[in-house]
């Protein structure tokens, strides 16, 4: 495809059409490949949704035992540039803006630290003068005192930008490309640096080349065509693995929910697809960890977690903050944060509620696995 990096374009799949025998065969592949990957992601392996199931629970007791990884956003600013047209941030939004200053992430932080979470995600909109490199910087030294895994999502960085944060006590960085399809892209990212696909794409790379020990991708399920998008992500990552392959990925599949600009997904993405989707990447990439966040609803969360996913987060919040007012909000209060989040959440059952569900699963839910004297 135009634009594309040859490395990327996954063209030559997304017409090729599969047979139920096909299908067969790429669930027994000793050795995956792209091609099983679009053999599994087509229509024809929608038949086949159990024993795909079955393989990708397999897969992920084999390499992850019965641990489901949980971590915790902590979104620091919702100032932001872009034009994303699906974003409840964007600059054309009529939502109040906030940023933490450094001592109210002091005390989010320390209010996430008594939840019992080891892990964090720090979040913001694209650079900007309220929320810039000095700032991110700032609160990652932070956090690293109370959290041993610390990680940003956050606008693209140099290479120096990434080991200064490296340095800093950030652990891995979280760049979805949102969709890989150029055409859309363009259409999706109206104006802002983020309008840049290139400079996207590029990121993650430039992460890992200055430290960073994992690297999260990810596309936005209902931007663009699913089977392109998919395709091409698993390209991405196969791309990095060969590339750094002393580095760590992660791989997340949000779906568009609800902001405050009521954007329509053109793709729209059935929860059936969803896990079809899951239990491929996992088929195909069985050591990679792969990650559910609140988005989903419970019931589908329930569902997925350790049939595929290995990874959630819990607990989540996608307003500035507001983990330090937990049990304190009044009525408007919960109706303005909600109103003035990134997207809403479907998921919004606390951590000891969510972990009794997990361990009703025989699953055990981990908070640590990696410990800052490591850094």
């Amino acid at each position: 495809m135009k634009n594309l990096p040859i490395w990327l374009d996954p063209e030559p799949w997304l017409n090729r059409k599969f047979s139920p025998t096909e299908i067969q065969t790429a669930l027994g592949a000793e050795s995956p490949s792209e091609e099983t990957l679009a053999a599994l992601l087509s229509p024809a392996a929608v038949d086949f949704l159990e024993p795909m199931a079955a393989r990708a629970q397999a897969l992920t007791r084999r390499h992850f035992g019965r641990t489901v990884q949980l971590y915790v956003p902590l979104y620091l600013s919702s100032y932001c540039p872009g034009g994303c047209a699906y974003c409840g941030f964007a600059s054309d939004r009529n939502t109040a803006r906030h940023k933490l200053s450094l001592e109210q992430v002091e005390t989010e932080l320390a209010a996430l630290e008594k939840m019992g979470f080891e892990e964090i995600l720090l979040l913001t909109g694209e650079r900007t003068p309220e929320a810039d490199f000095d700032y991110v910087r700032d609160c990652v030294e932070r956090a690293a005192r109370r959290f041993h895994s610390v990680n940003i999502e956050m606008f693209p960085m140099s290479e120096t930008e990434y080991r200064e944060l490296a340095e800093a006590g950030c652990s891995g960085v979280t760049l979805y490309q949102e969709t890989y399809h150029p055409e859309t892209y363009a259409a999706m990212h109206r104006w802002g640096p983020k309008s840049d696909f290139s400079e996207r794409l590029e990121a993650p790379a430039r992460a890992l080349a200055g430290g960073q020990r994992f690297a999260g991708l990810g596309a936005l399920l209902g931007l663009s065509d699913p089977l392109f998008d998919c395709l091409a992500l698993y390209r991405h990552a196969r791309h990095l693995q060969k590339t750094h392959w002393q580095s760590g990925l992660t791989i997340s599949f949000p779906r568009i929910q609800r902001e405050a600009g009521d954007f329509t997904p053109p793709h729209p993405v059935s929860n059936s697809q969803l896990a079809q989707i899951v239990f491929a990447f996992r088929i195909v990439l069985p050591d990679v960890p792969l990650v559910l966040s609140t988005r989903e609803t419970p019931a589908l969360r329930d569902g997925l977690a350790g049939l595929g996913i290995n990874k959630m987060s819990v607990a989540s919040k996608t307003t500035v903050g507001g983990y330090a007012e937990e049990g304190s909000e009044d009525v408007s209060r919960r109706s303005r944060a909600k109103a003035e989040g990134q997207f809403d959440v479907s998921d919004a059952r606390g951590v000891e509620e969510f972990c009794a569900m997990l361990r009703s699963k025989n699953l055990e839910p981990v908070f640590k696995n990696w410990d800052a004297a490591y850094r």
